[in-house]
């Protein structure tokens, strides 16, 4: 018979529901029997004993809030009876206990196919980068973006384009308002894609941003290290930079953290300043010529056999649900313990998310300077939160709470697992640079866009994305896996869903058996073999992070 409920840690004193449970039902779990006094929807939680007011509320074997009165056994935990609550009396690091690392002997000898780069890194992509110093660029870039993309074959023909056109036709043709509401169309063509004028060179990416000048100088010198990154990524071959002149962010700053990144960077780079070029149509001009000729440069890169060590994998969670933390996350988290077993490298970020679970990671980190800065920042950060009148315990969306993650500790709990039980070999403030194998914890906001694109920013060249309610986005340069973490998600929203862990949820998988399937999809999709859906879709999706406070 399926399973109805779920415990997930011996000391919770909460079950959580896998079905909608009916008011009148009696529940048993192991030695405890109660009867529900409230409807139980799916996702949400229930009290297994009467718990008291201000008594703790126990999830994942954590502390994720407190009785705002008391709740009866068998009554449902709502954002009226919880308070938010986490422990925040973090102590020493017991510097890493010998962790038990996964079997990997049936991934030894795996490769993937990559573009091997000068400073060894391998990429799962090639790409060109067309980037703006600031926002004042942005028109040039779409100017060139008009130019050169589909006359290198690397538009899509559009399946809306189409399917208005299709319906434009219909009005001139005099057609009713029901013929527009309801005629079907034929689109099924509208999908197809031009051959490359590059066939080794996978697009041609344009990151436009709001950024470079105004606000503080850190903005700027931040922007230049994020730029940084995604033009020193394994993902890509080269890039074309404009600059206007006059901005906050200059070209030599952005030199100083390629430098900083890529001691011996040997990439094609181009910088064209418009102030000095003068004339739009001469500047327009020269990055034409010099974006084809990097392209020509990037095409004798061909796909070769790599370890699966060369594989950098950044773990997001967006529109997450009550099962987030019991199907996807545990399940990429235990594809990260693979990889790092291996010798590759994860990223766990979303540092609002961690609230609550702060002492594990601390008690994971191998050096004691690391978990001294995880504590800064992560202090640091609330203390901003909190005097810009916000704070953590704000992070849940209405998404997140109409789906049973009421408090941000539950969240966090949850959103934790995606790193798995490995030890933390550094921790990174954005945007700095993944340089350990290993788990690595990265500071950025919870938020999913600037955190993906932190992420990659910091050298993951492929993305797992946990998603419960539904999500599209992408990033412009690494491939980002969308996991649903039901069944019914991964079918209500297969066109921009990649894999399914709702399996997890039904019995029919266990939590290893996901992950391993997940890495093995990683490894496909890292030899592009696969294109995953955000791909697919055109869906580069690139926010930088202005360090304010952001959840």
């Amino acid at each position: 018979m399926k399973q109805t409920i779920l415990k997930i840690h011996p000391n919770d004193n909460v079950l959580v529901a896998l079905v909608d449970l009916p008011v009148g039902q009696e529940i048993t779990y192991g030695a405890d029997t109660f009867t529900t006094i409230d409807l139980i929807p799916a996702k949400h939680k229930v009290a297994i004993h009467d718990i008291k007011a201000d008594d703790d509320i126990i999830m994942y074997g954590v502390l994720v809030g407190k009785a705002q009165y008391e709740i009866k056994s068998g009554g449902v935990i709502t954002t009226s009876n919880i308070r938010h609550a986490a422990n925040s009396n973090l102590t020493e690091s017991k510097h890493a206990a010998n962790w038990q690392q996964p079997d990997v002997s049936a991934w030894q000898s795996r490769t993937f196919n990559g573009y091997h780069r000068a400073d060894g890194s391998v990429g799962t992509a090639n790409y060109w980068l067309v980037i703006p110093m600031v926002f004042c660029e942005n028109r040039n870039l779409e100017v060139l973006q008009d130019a050169l993309v589909k006359p290198l074959g690397y538009g899509r023909k559009k399946t809306y384009e189409t399917k208005a056109q299709h319906l434009i036709n219909k009005v001139k043709s005099g057609g009713s308002i029901d013929e527009v509401l309801y005629t079907e169309i034929d689109a099924a063509d509208a999908t197809s894609r031009e051959s490359k004028v590059f066939p080794n060179v996978d697009g041609i990416k344009f990151l436009t941003h709001t950024g470079g000048c105004g606000g503080v100088r850190q903005d700027a010198e931040t922007l230049c290290g994020l730029l940084a990154g995604y033009i020193t990524h394994p993902n890509v071959a080269g890039a074309t930079v404009l600059s206007l002149g006059c901005q906050n962010a200059q070209v030599s700053i952005l030199q100083r953290e390629i430098e900083k990144r890529s001691p011996n960077f040997s990439k094609p780079l181009y910088i064209l300043d418009q102030q000095t070029i003068g004339k739009e149509s001469d500047m327009i001009e020269q990055a034409l010529r010099k974006t084809l000729a990097g392209l020509i440069q990037a095409n004798e890169a061909t796909r070769q056999p790599a370890p699966l060590s060369k594989i950098t994998i950044g773990l997001e969670c967006g529109g997450s649900d009550g099962f987030s933390g019991i199907s996807a996350n545990p399940a990429i988290g235990y594809t990260s313990d693979l990889l790092v077993a291996l010798g590759g490298s994860v990223i766990l970020a979303e540092f609002p998310e961690l609230c609550g679970v702060e002492q594990n990671l601390i008690d994971r980190c191998v050096q004691e300077e690391d978990a001294d800065r995880f504590v800064s920042l992560v202090r640091t950060y609330a203390q901003r939160a909190e005097e810009a009148g916000s704070g953590f315990d704000m992070n849940p969306s209405p998404g997140n709470i109409k789906d049973g993650l009421i408090t941000d500790a539950i969240k966090s709990a949850g959103a934790a697992k995606k790193g798995g039980t490995s030890p933390v070999v550094d921790v990174l403030d954005y945007p700095e640079k993944v340089v350990q194998p290993g788990l690595n914890l990265l500071c950025t906001p919870g938020n999913d866009v600037e955190s993906t694109t932190a992420e990659v920013g910091s050298g993951a060249n492929v993305v797992l994305f946990t998603t419960g309610l539904g999500t599209p986005t992408g990033n412009p340069i690494a491939p980002v896996v969308k996991i649903a973490t039901n069944t019914n998600l991964y079918n209500k929203m297969s066109d921009i869903i990649d894999l399914n862990t709702g399996t997890i949820i039904e019995g029919e998988e266990t939590i290893e058996q996901a992950g391993e399937r997940i890495l093995d999809y990683v490894v496909k999709v890292a030899s592009g073999e696969v294109e995953v859906c955000a791909v697919r879709h055109g869906q580069d999706d690139f926010i930088p992070w202005k360090r304010g406070v952001s959840l």
